[in-house]
């Protein structure tokens, strides 16, 4: 809520933030499920959609997005896949 008049507002988070740019994810491999699904619909359709609180928009997110995750156990093993690696 806006503090001086009451009403709902909408603000951009990271990805929408970032539109035309790189948003930088670390601790990618921690990250729920249902927020990696969330950020799929950035990657395919360069927008975030939104239905929250009475206000449904799309806003922009046309963004390159680096993701970082740490290797299973602690250490890269080479000897495996980078799925295997990082087991997302």
């Amino acid at each position: 809520k806006d503090p001086l008049t009451g009403e709902m507002i909408l603000e951009g988070g990271a990805l929408v933030l970032a539109d035309k740019g790189v948003c930088c994810i670390d601790e990618f491999d921690k990250m729920m499920d249902s927020d990696r699904t969330s950020i799929h619909e950035v990657m395919e359709q360069q927008t975030v959609s939104i239905a929250k609180a009475g206000i449904m928009t799309t806003l922009n997110a046309r963004v390159s997005i680096l993701a970082a995750a740490n290797p299973a156990y602690g250490r890269y093993n080479p000897k495996k896949s980078a799925e295997q690696n990082i087991q997302l």
